[in-house]
Formats: C-alpha cells, sequence, structure tokens
C-alpha cells in the first residue's frame, strides 16, 4: 500500500502499561470496539454490542498480572494503540488490540501486531500466537489471515450474561480461534 500524499508516520514507541495509563487505555479500548466513536474505525463491534468492552478495575488487573504485559504504543506522547500479551505455555495469547479509530487503516495496526509477535518471541521464547476473535467478524479475520493467522476450527461461546463482555445485539455470538506460528529466534 503506498500513500504518497501523506506525511510519512513515525514509528511509535512501545512501553508497558502501568497503573496511571488504566483511565486512558479504556478509554481507548472503548472507543475502538463500542458506541458512535468506534465507528470511525472499521474495527468496531457496535453493530454486535453494545455497553463496554473493558472497565478500570479490568485493566488495572491486566497491569499486574503475571505472564501478562499490556503494551502501550504512543507516537508523540498520544497512546494510539495498545494490545494485551500474555505468556501461555510455549503460546502467547494476543487480545484486546485496539488502535485509535482515527489512526486505523494506515499500516499501524500492522506494526503494533509484529511488534506484539517480536515481543512474545524474544521476550518468552513463544512458538505460536493465539487469538479469539467474534465469528461474525470476517473482515477482521480477513485482517489477520492475511497477516499469516489461521482459524483452527476451534471455537468457544461467547459469554451471554457477563455484561463485562457487553451487551449482546444477536443470539448467535461465538469466539473462534486464530493461531500463527512464529519464527523461531536466531540468536
Amino acid at each position: 500500500m503506498t500513500s504518497s500524499h501523506h506525511d510519512p508516520r513515525p514509528e511509535p514507541a512501545y512501553r508497558d502499561a502501568a497503573p496511571a495509563d488504566v483511565p486512558a487505555l479504556v478509554d481507548l479500548v472503548n472507543s475502538c470496539y463500542r458506541g458512535d466513536s468506534s465507528k470511525q474505525g472499521w474495527t468496531t463491534e457496535a453493530d454486535l454490542l453494545d455497553g463496554q468492552r473493558v472497565d478500570d478495575e479490568g485493566i488495572l488487573a491486566l497491569v499486574g498480572q503475571a505472564d501478562t504485559r499490556l503494551l502501550v504504543a504512543e507516537i508523540d506522547g498520544d497512546l494510539v494503540a495498545c494490545c494485551e500479551l500474555r505468556r501461555d505455555g510455549e503460546d502467547a495469547y494476543f487480545g484486546m488490540f485496539s488502535v485509535r479509530p482515527g489512526r486505523q487503516g494506515g499500516g499501524l495496526g500492522r506494526i503494533v501486531l509484529a511488534e506484539a509477535e517480536r515481543i512474545a518471541v524474544d521476550g518468552w521464547g513463544s512458538r505460536r500466537m493465539r487469538m479469539k476473535v467474534i465469528r461474525q467478524r470476517a473482515e477482521l479475520i480477513a485482517w489477520y489471515e492475511r497477516r499469516g493467522y489461521k482459524t483452527t476450527g476451534n471455537t468457544e461461546p461467547f459469554p451471554y450474561g457477563d455484561e463485562s463482555f457487553g451487551l449482546p445485539k444477536r443470539s448467535d455470538l461465538e469466539f473462534v480461534e486464530l493461531v500463527k506460528d512464529l519464527p523461531v529466534g536466531v540468536g
């Protein structure tokens, strides 16, 4: 994808989230997945779910959790993306991927995903990255497939009745698992 009419975008700076980041992270994640602001980007779940995607308590729990990194990406001090990385044996779990809606579609997500994969390999020696995506999000699944992820055939029911996952607008939601083999470190 070439875009000669845009200035080159600076590479994001990465760091682990701190407790002080919780309000900004809650705002970022919810703005990507729910409500009218999420419709500025293409990763919205607003047609499938109402309610919040995350809350302060949930994010704060991730910040302090063992074998978990809440990766923050910033450009010029502005929080532009985040994701959850969790060590799970030889696998790494990738979740809560959020790119600010106004910055979606310009390659930032691809860059942050690649950095998350690098961290999983270099930091934990992970051999695979796993994730769960709502089955009805075909465009998002296709995006991950273009980056080497494959559906495994494993599904998981949506947690109906648990409002911390949102308020479903349909009765047929479920998660599908995607995986990607990661390159073994060459060091």
